[in-house]
């Protein structure tokens, strides 16, 4: 993968290293590594960051360099592909599997099945997830094919421009078919998973709208505005509403098994053709039949 700039006619800049952080917004730890590795280029030359530009100069950094990733044992698994070019890996991924290994999740974790399917492509590159879910979510999870594309779509985040869309099954009927919870949100004492509202916490903002429901369950339809850990989970059982089947903020279901929730869809701007990205994943079968059966 190539990045490149012209410079044009009425721009000045100091040096190359002026126009990386500008016009391709490259981090200190990966500016480093370009250096290391002489993959910063002026019309076509390997230079130092340092060197003079001038109008109409090509500047080129190259990111397709292999790395280590042997830190994760490859797994053969039947990856869900939304979407695929050279730069992102979707998934579709499947309740029941973590997104990193673990002690207890060595092998099966979806990270060990992409490296298994990026050998298989002769991609020597770090698993890199984007965005993450949490063991018994299913839905949509990005993996990035280098640090520059991870760290663009990471920053979309920060700022607010990557926008990700959910689906759930709540026990009971909500007080509103639409309406926004916000309510901070912060690690509860004395647990290192379990979160809990705090006026304490970090700013949480869930928007939501009902799609459809029973006297006992809602299917809710939600928009993030920012991304803290359990979020969804938390502002559900907080309005009295909790998601079926999460043990954790609610109780255990006989219509599901886990957790009832979605990633259903996510927009974004591709860092690389700078175009709306919208990406959808179908539900799993657990939830659709629930969903299907409420009248």
């Amino acid at each position: 993968m190539k990045l490149s700039y012209t410079v044009k006619d009425n721009e000045h800049f100091d040096n190359i290293k002026e126009i990386l952080k500008t016009k391709f917004e490259i981090s200190d730890r990966l500016l480093l590594k370009l250096k290391k590795s002489n993959k910063i280029f002026l019309n076509s030359s390997p230079v130092n960051v340092k060197a003079p530009v001038n109008s109409n100069d090509i500047v080129e950094i190259f990111l397709d360099f292999e790395e280590d990733n042997t830190n994760i044992v490859p797994t053969k698994m039947n990856l869900k592909i939304v979407f695929e070019d050279d730069y992102l890996l979707v998934l579709n991924k499947p309740a029941g599997y973590p997104i990193h290994p673990s002690m207890l999740h060595y092998e099966d974790s979806i990270s060990n099945g992409v490296r298994y399917y990026f050998d298989s492509i002769n991609l020597h590159r770090k698993i890199r997830p984007v965005n993450r879910l949490d063991k018994e979510t299913s839905g949509i999870v990005i993996f990035a094919k280098n640090e520059y594309i991870q760290e663009c779509l990471v920053r979309q985040m920060k700022t607010g421009k990557f926008k990700k869309e959910y689906i759930a099954i709540c026990e009971g009927t909500l007080p509103n078919n639409t309406s926004t919870i916000n309510a901070p949100i912060a690690r509860k004492p004395d647990s290192i998973i379990e979160r809990c509202i705090d006026k304490s916490g970090d700013v949480a903002i869930t928007h939501y709208n009902v799609l459809k429901s029973n006297d006992s369950l809602s299917v809710v339809h939600l928009i993030l505005e920012t991304g803290r850990t359990h979020q969804i989970r938390v502002h559900m059982a907080y309005i009295g509403n909790p998601i079926i089947g999460d043990t954790l903020y609610g109780h255990s279901s006989k219509l599901i098994n886990r957790q009832a929730l979605h990633s259903s869809k996510i927009t974004f701007t591709h860092p690389i053709k700078h175009t709306e990205i919208t990406l959808e994943a179908p539900l799993y079968e657990d939830m659709y039949t629930i969903i299907s059966n409420i009248v």
